[in-house]
Parts: C-alpha cells; structure tokens; sequence
C-alpha cells in the first residue's frame, strides 16, 4: 500500500472516533517517570492522548503525525486540557526531525517493517539532544500469543532489536532500559510491552 493509501487509511480511522484510550500508555508513563521536563517530540502521535498527557507534566511538546484527522483529534484534547501542544502533519518516512533539538522523543506503538523501521527510528534517535533520552514502545513478540491487540507477528520487536538497530547507526547512545512490561489492568490478557530508554552523553557536562 503506497504512503498516500496509509495515510487515508489513518484518517478513516481516526474519524470512527478515538480508539486511544483515557489517560497515557502505562508504559510510556513507567518510562517517562522521574524525568525532568524539557522539550518533548512525539512520534506518530495519533490522535494526541500521550502528547496531551506529556505537555500536562511540564514538558513542551511537539506532536507529529500524518493523520490530519488524528492530529484534528489531538488539537480538541488539548484545548479541552488547556495545555499548549504544537501538532505537525508529517510524512515520518519522509520528514526528519531537527537534530540533537528535544530532550525526550517518544515513540508509541509505531510497527513498521524492518526497512522503514530503521531509517525512522534512527532519525528520532538524532532528533535526541545532549543529556536527552529516546524512548521507544511497542509490542513485544510475547504479545502475539498471550497478549492484547497490536499488528501483525512479524513487526513486533523486543526492545533489544531496536536497541542494536540504533547503536549500529549511533554507537554514542547509552542504553538505560531495555525491558519487557506488562501492562496491568487492562483486560484479561494485559499486552505485553517492549520498553527501551536510551540516552545520548552530555560530554560538556563530563
């Protein structure tokens, strides 16, 4: 499916309302606790609920997407929120994010295949300033079998893979946490989550 009939496709999605869920991906939050706020990107943002949640805890936020229905969705919770989001529509295989700019870059659920998972998470990793940290979740391949909802086997990932994917491109980073979760709660068959944290070295500091 070319990038025009994925994009469309997101759109109907996201007009048959939000899926996403209240409140932040558990994970994403376990993640982001004991942070200090900085400026945030998030990737593949959807319909806004984590980069909402994210601008709601101090950080400046910067919410990224090519659903202009998603991003719609995202600019109504965070006017209903009263927090101050900035939404871009962008083409992830296409666009890259400013580098060494934001000191946390988050990507939640984002299962491509291998050749485009690469190039756009190494961009996101660049995107990562001095002392900042990217932070990565997704469906662990435990999932598939004992878990809830996520994509197809084959683009499910450990936080490992993408851990050696990234330092492969930028053997610089710092590898903080790479585990595998288990979202409470949620149903009787939890998802099972892959969380990677890396940090790239502030060298001015050392």
């Amino acid at each position: 499916m070319v990038a025009d009939e994925r994009r469309q496709a997101w759109n109907e999605r996201h007009k048959g309302g939000d899926f996403e869920g209240h409140g932040p991906n558990p994970t994403l939050a376990l993640g982001v606790s004991g942070l200090t706020p900085g400026r945030a990107l998030e990737l593949a943002c959807g319909s806004g609920t984590n980069a909402v949640w994210l601008a709601s805890r101090g950080w400046k936020t910067t919410a990224v997407d090519w659903s202009s229905v998603g991003l719609a969705n995202g600019r109504a919770k965070a006017d209903a929120a009263g927090v101050a989001v900035e939404w871009l529509e962008r083409d992830l295989l296409s666009w890259t994010p400013p580098p060494r700019s934001f000191d946390l870059v988050a990507i939640v659920y984002l299962h491509l295949p291998t050749d485009e998972r690469i190039p756009v998470y190494s961009k996101a990793a660049a995107a990562v300033a001095p002392g900042g940290r990217l932070l990565v979740v997704g469906h662990h391949p435990r999932n598939a079998a004992e878990g809830f909802g996520g994509p197809s086997e084959d683009r499910l990932f450990t936080a490992e893979q993408i851990a050696t994917d990234l330092l492969v491109a930028d053997p610089d980073l710092r590898i903080e946490r790479a585990e595998l979760q288990r979202q409470a709660g949620h149903s009787d068959h939890p998802p099972y989550d892959s969380l990677l944290v890396v940090r790239r070295p502030d060298r001015s500091s050392e």
